[in-house]
């Protein structure tokens, strides 16, 4: 083996908005919490684990345009169709970054804008 991703790190307004939406979306628990920073997970992982964390990182920084990277996430114990209206409880809203509309995949943004993608693959947890 090579090298793994270990953090995804996103710089954001509201770290603590998006932890609880993105601990929502992807069943995560807060692993760490320091000055304007928060750390999520899965239960089990932590620092060094097999499966990427995500550090909400509070940055001032306004955003501008569309991010070159996005996080893509797949339903696991239900059909893309009720997931999406389940991601759309949680605060997430349709996003258009010039898809035609045949797409397999739905583009939302999270609350502070940032894109993301549903695809329609279930996966087995």
């Amino acid at each position: 083996m090579a090298s793994r991703i270990s953090e995804l790190v996103i710089k954001c307004a509201d770290p603590e908005l998006l932890a609880q939406f993105w601990s929502d979306v992807l069943g995560y628990v807060e692993l760490e919490r320091e000055e304007g920073m928060i750390e999520i997970g899965p239960p089990e992982a932590g620092f060094g684990g097999l499966q990427p964390t995500i550090i909400l990182s509070r940055s001032d920084d306004p955003r501008t345009g569309i991010l070159p990277l996005h996080i893509d996430v797949n339903p696991v114990d239900r059909d893309q169709d009720a997931e999406l209206e389940r991601l759309l409880s949680l605060g997430a809203r349709r996003a258009d970054v010039g898809q035609t509309g045949d797409e397999r995949w739905h583009v939302l943004a999270d609350p502070e804008g940032n894109e993301f993608c549903l695809l329609r693959k279930r996966l087995d947890p």
